[in-house]
């Protein structure tokens, strides 16, 4: 199990601080998300100002954009690096795709995205061995590339062909999960997530789609982004995420497959007003145990390990990681993880 860090929403004059951070304190990879900045920019910083640390989109929103410039961001990044650059992707939900990036919502989200995968590594494929671009779906029909729009291949030892560079998907449900399983390197769980929904829903979804591609279990990493609560000020923030994800229709089955679909339906309701406040106070104790691990700063480690082992490979902790704060603890989290 891997220990990894999750960049802060900064500006980009800060990204190089966080990053050598980052790699000094010992964490394995830093992700960047698409939250309030572009998730790519500080990815070129991270690159710049590091040497070891491995680093990626986690996530960057595949449906706001074309596989051709997903493929040449990502393809510049891991040449940049040294190949340490992984490419997560997701899909957003319906109203922010269409409100608020102005891109049309696709029929079948599997199917789109599985495109824009295969796309991209038809891109990658061209570029590293000279294949001839061309591919012909039902939502992409990309067969041009001329050699002034041509990258040159990545240096030896950084990776062939179509595996050239990592693909991480993130999802909640099991039809995004079996994808990742039949076509990824890795699969970003939702923060919103149980042991139980994983160990029950989703890594079976993601195994049968291994079997579907021909693959095992060992060919796909699972990352996930567990809520941790150590103190009361994290416990509150924690019911307060919480009540905001199972607030959203797409990720009603986690709160279903609880048996929590009535405050999932009344969590919806108090959003569509605006009427934050009220939410949290519909999380349980109960609840708030299945989707928070709720530990001391001591016992965070063993309990992670407890808590996770055999269903993550990579750990992320929700909380992002700020350097200064609590450096010998998150030295002491990564050193007994990282192994």
């Amino acid at each position: 199990m891997k220990l990894d860090a999750a960049l802060p929403p900064v500006q980009l004059k800060d990204v190089p601080a966080i990053a050598k951070a980052a790699q000094k304190i010992g964490f394995d990879a830093l992700w960047t998300q698409e939250t309030q900045h572009d998730p790519f920019l500080p990815c070129a910083l991270v690159a710049e100002h590091s040497e070891t640390l491995r680093f990626g989109t986690a996530i960057a929103v595949s449906f706001s954009r074309s596989p051709a410039n997903l493929a040449y961001t990502a393809w510049d990044l891991a040449a940049q690096s040294g190949g340490r650059f992984i490419l997560g992707l997701g899909t957003q939900v319906k109203a922010h795709i269409e409100r608020r990036f102005g891109m049309p919502w696709p029929e079948s989200v599997t199917g789109k995205l599985r495109e824009q995968i295969q796309v991209i590594r038809a891109f990658w494929d061209t570029w590293q061995n000279g294949t001839k671009l061309n591919f012909r779906g039902e939502h992409y029909k990309i067969t041009l590339m001329s050699p002034f729009f041509q990258p040159p291949p990545l240096p030896l030892g950084e990776g062939r062909g179509e595996g050239v560079i990592p693909i991480y998907i993130a999802g909640v449900n099991t039809g995004l999960a079996k994808l990742a399983g039949e076509l990824c390197e890795g699969f970003h769980a939702h923060p919103f997530n149980s042991p139980r929904y994983m160990n029950e829903v989703i890594l079976p979804a993601i195994e049968e789609g291994l079997q579907k591609g021909g693959r095992k279990r060992g060919d796909i990493t699972v990352s996930m982004t567990p809520f941790v609560a150590a103190t009361p000020e994290e416990e509150g923030f924690a019911r307060m995420q919480v009540a905001f994800y199972a607030s959203t229709p797409s990720y009603k089955a986690v709160m279903n497959f609880h048996g929590w679909g009535e405050t999932a339906e009344k969590l919806s309701g108090f959003a569509s007003k605006g009427e934050w406040a009220e939410m949290p106070m519909l999380i349980t104790d109960e609840m708030l145990a299945e989707f928070c691990l709720m530990t001391t700063q001591e016992k965070l480690a063993d309990d992670l390990k407890k808590r996770f082992s055999g269903i993550a490979d990579r750990i992320t902790l929700y909380t992002p990681f700020v350097p200064g704060e609590k450096d010998e603890w998150w030295r002491g989290l990564a050193g007994s993880l990282n192994f």
